[in-house]
């Protein structure tokens, strides 16, 4: 299956490829490579509006994500049919996420990748709003981008690090 990668802002520019790339193994890391992902990257206009109407925060971000399917931490959706063989869309605030590298040094394309992981794991019904939902998917993260390092070489760790 495949991943579908769309830039729609123009403030800063994206390695798109290693993205994609990235995420495929992220999927396939979960177990998830037979489904459809989107990726949007976007500015801060896109991510402010997506922000204010579907969590009432009207501000930018660094990534939303809405999934096709309503599934538990930890599971695969149970498509039924071809059209349902599509985890959804995650939309990465590239804009605000280099703005916050700038400030802390980061590298950018690092960020981007860990942060696609981050919406990635949200798509497969993983939170964060307590303390137990936050470990839960601070290990997702953690062992995903540790079958990342292990095939590219990086040394990337989950966004969630400090929440709790």
């Amino acid at each position: 299956m495949s991943v579908a990668l769309r830039n729609a802002q123009r403030a800063v520019p994206v390695r798109r490829a290693p993205l994609r790339r990235a995420l495929c193994a992220l999927r396939a890391a979960l177990g998830a490579s037979r489904f459809d992902v989107g990726l949007v990257c976007a500015g801060n206009a896109l991510m402010q509006r997506l922000n204010g109407d579907y969590r009432q925060c009207p501000e930018p971000t660094d990534v939303l994500s809405f999934p096709l399917h309503q599934v538990a931490a930890g599971e695969l959706p149970r498509p039924r049919c071809r059209d349902e063989y599509n985890l959804g869309d995650i939309f990465l605030g590239v804009e605000y996420i280099h703005q916050q590298c700038r400030e802390t040094g980061e590298d950018f394309d690092d960020v981007l990748t860990v942060t696609a992981a981050h919406g990635l794991c949200h798509l497969l019904g993983y939170r964060h709003d307590t303390k137990r939902e936050w470990e839960q998917m601070y290990q997702k993260e953690a062992q995903i981008l540790e079958e990342l390092n292990r095939l590219t070489g990086s040394r990337l760790r989950p966004l969630t690090a400090g929440l709790f």
